[in-house]
């Protein structure tokens, strides 16, 4: 028995990393204006890997959370994400494995309007859950890259209110003969099948020099098959020393369900909706921590 527990903890491999990012502004008498401000930056990793004979089991947990505070404003959020992704694989041939992948996207906590009166978003509202089964190729430690022609996609809006107004691609509320819309009739999940493409890759470019990138491409068999939804997130660390890095990350996402505010004529003025290309950029130095 001892020697079975001893071998079953060796088939596992739990780590991740902690990064805490600052970053400060101090302005007197500064001729060329400005604002004093603070920000601060939390990025956590963590991972715990199983493998044994032809079995293979993947979990990671991604969280990012971080705020500023403008002089005379009140603090505001600037980064929210929070991700669970779960991969089974059972090995085929020396570098394809059949696999089954459940991912999971969402916040952790409420994003306000600019003059926080409403709620833009929340925890779950949206969501973002990928169901698939495929084969995973992994060349090298370094590259893995999973196709599934089989998908479920589901994006849930569990806030009844976002859901009316038809928020991130969910059916918006029915309307009344007077066109205003009848609360509770939105619905709170939209459901798509399809193919499905994971990438992702890890390599040290440079000593104390490592980029992540990963890549989601999506596209929906039942409806405009031809657009492709794109998750793109793209991290570049530095190492300074054991407990010193820099960061550097990159998001961008394009969904033709998610609609977002336009100016189409330039003048200034919100007129109309449509599917954008969404960027997201963050840059901090900071303590980091890797746990072993």
């Amino acid at each position: 028995m001892p020697v079975d527990t001893v071998a079953n903890r060796n088939s596992w491999n739990f780590g991740g990393t902690g990064t805490v990012n600052f970053s400060q502004v101090g302005l007197s008498n500064w001729a060329a204006g400005g604002q004093n401000s603070m920000s601060v930056l939390g990025i956590l990793n963590l991972y715990g890997n199983y493998k044994k004979g032809k079995n293979t089991w993947n979990n990671t947990l991604d969280l990012t959370y971080g705020s500023v505070k403008l002089e005379e404003q009140r603090l505001r959020k600037s980064d929210d994400r929070l991700e669970l992704n779960l991969k089974y694989g059972r090995q085929a041939s020396s570098k394809w494995f059949y696999t089954g992948q459940l991912n999971t996207r969402t916040q952790v906590s409420p994003t306000y309007s600019p003059a926080r009166d409403s709620v833009l978003s929340n925890f779950m509202s949206p969501a973002f859950i990928l169901a698939s089964i495929g084969m995973d190729y992994k060349p090298n430690p370094k590259l893995s890259v999973f196709l599934s022609p089989f998908t479920g996609k589901f994006t849930a809006v569990l806030s009844q209110r976002m859901a009316d107004l038809g928020a991130f691609g969910v059916q918006a509320a029915d309307r009344d003969i007077e066109g205003n819309l009848i609360p509770g009739t939105g619905e709170r999940l939209r459901k798509e099948f399809g193919g499905f493409v994971n990438v992702r890759f890890r390599h040290e470019i440079f000593k104390n020099v490592t980029l992540q990138s990963k890549a989601d491409l999506f596209s929906n068999y039942l409806h405009n098959a031809k657009n492709i939804d794109v998750n793109w997130e793209n991290l570049l660390d530095l190492k300074v020393n054991k407990f010193l890095s820099a960061s550097l990350f990159l998001h961008m996402v394009y969904d033709d369900d998610i609609l977002i505010d336009v100016d189409r004529n330039g003048d200034g003025t919100v007129d109309g909706k449509g599917p954008r290309l969404q960027l997201k950029e963050t840059m901090g130095i900071g303590f980091s921590y890797k746990f072993e």
